[in-house]
């Protein structure tokens, strides 16, 4: 299997990361995305990668941290896209549940990006939150200026984003919260979605899925998000493991198969 979206710089591993990597390698989990969250981070989340064959990682920086790199140039993230280890631009996109960054630094923050994803090829990560129709309409409006790739990380969004992400060839990603009781309209929607554009992630440390719900999130507990997607398809554990896998590696093309 392949974690998707691991936060593996986050503070909650920093006693026992190489332990927690060794559950996962154990679990079945064979590669690892490591996501960087803020610029400033890159070369640490660079590191790890750097550090273990089957870790690779992105560049970029998430909405919330938007307001604090507004010098971020476009250069800058295909200067790190070049790296070998560097495999996808983000996280970035739209959060406007905490408001941590203003509207017009995310928007501001989220269009250098999708230049960087364009100009490089890389496929784009995308973090969106109580913004759909503004995620749905910034995306349409900018892939007329010429195309690039797209993954709607951790999708919890609504049917009309998800039917406007399909027609622009997005990629899906599912989370435990695919596990959790009360998440019946995001089974609902993620049904709906091709499965062959549907991958796998924990976005750990956060979200654990059921049975390890409100404790630390592990990529050792990737399998359970995929037991989730599985019982929607009605299939095995291990046809799901395949299938997005699969899909992951051709989303993620920079990464030897």
């Amino acid at each position: 299997m392949f974690d998707t979206h691991v936060n593996l710089h986050a503070e909650a591993f920093e006693d026992d990361r190489e332990e927690v990597l060794a559950r996962a390698r154990q679990a079945g989990v064979k590669r690892f995305l490591a996501i960087c969250d803020r610029f400033d981070n890159y070369e640490t989340v660079k590191a790890i990668a750097d550090a273990n064959e089957d870790i690779w990682n992105t560049a970029g920086v998430h909405p919330h941290h938007a307001k604090d790199f507004p010098d971020l140039t476009v250069e800058a993230l295909l200067t790190a896209a070049a790296d070998p280890k560097t495999v996808a631009i983000g996280e970035t996109g739209l959060d406007f549940h905490y408001g941590y960054s203003a509207e017009q630094d995310q928007v501001a923050n989220f269009r250098r990006h999708i230049d960087a994803a364009r100009r490089s090829g890389l496929p784009l990560v995308v973090h969106t939150r109580e913004a759909d129709e503004m995620t749905a309409d910034l995306l349409e409006s900018e892939y007329k200026n010429g195309s690039f790739r797209i993954l709607l990380h951790c999708y919890t969004g609504g049917q009309d984003l998800a039917d406007r992400g399909v027609a622009l060839g997005a990629y899906f990603s599912v989370s435990g919260i695919l596990s959790f009781k009360s998440a019946k309209d995001v089974r609902s929607v993620v049904s709906t979605v091709p499965l062959d554009r549907v991958i796998l992630e924990t976005d750990c440390p956060y979200l654990a899925p059921v049975p390890y719900r409100g404790r630390r999130n592990e990529p050792a507990y990737l399998p359970h998000v995929a037991d989730a997607l599985a019982e929607l398809h009605n299939m095995s554990r291990e046809e799901i493991a395949s299938i997005c896998e699969h899909n992951a590696l051709q989303l993620f093309n920079k990464i030897p198969s």
